[in-house]
């Protein structure tokens, strides 16, 4: 049974910092594209950063240079480090984990943790 367990949400300031964090169980996280999702009320699921198997990271540009997606393999778990924090990244983040074996899509997703960011 696959579990991605994410923690680390909570109520920041404008320009606060927070780092997410996704525990993973069920799978190996070092060979899957791990992703961090965020959907705020009323809007779409949006991609805001992504791991691939090999290493390679990539954001929108509505959070680079202030987001930084990492990867322990170790400890089979993936980060999301925020920092310089805007109202507008208020929303549910979530973890996800894709790979591909022959034409077979490998899906996961965690259960979300809420970010807000308020003063």
């Amino acid at each position: 049974q696959v579990q991605l367990v994410e923690s680390g949400g909570g109520l920041v300031q404008p320009g606060g910092s927070l780092r997410l964090s996704c525990a993973a169980s069920g799978i190996i996280v070092s060979i899957y594209a791990m992703g961090w999702f965020r959907q705020a009320p009323g809007k779409k699921r949006e991609l805001v950063a992504v791991i691939s198997d090999s290493g390679i990271t990539n954001y929108p540009d509505s959070v680079k240079g202030r987001f930084t997606i990492s990867r322990d393999n170790a400890e089979n778990t993936v980060y999301l480090q925020m920092n310089s924090l805007e109202p507008e990244d208020t929303a549910v983040y979530y973890c996800n984990a894709v790979r591909w074996t022959s034409t077979i899509r490998h899906e996961y997703w965690g259960q979300g943790t809420q970010v807000t960011v308020s003063s």
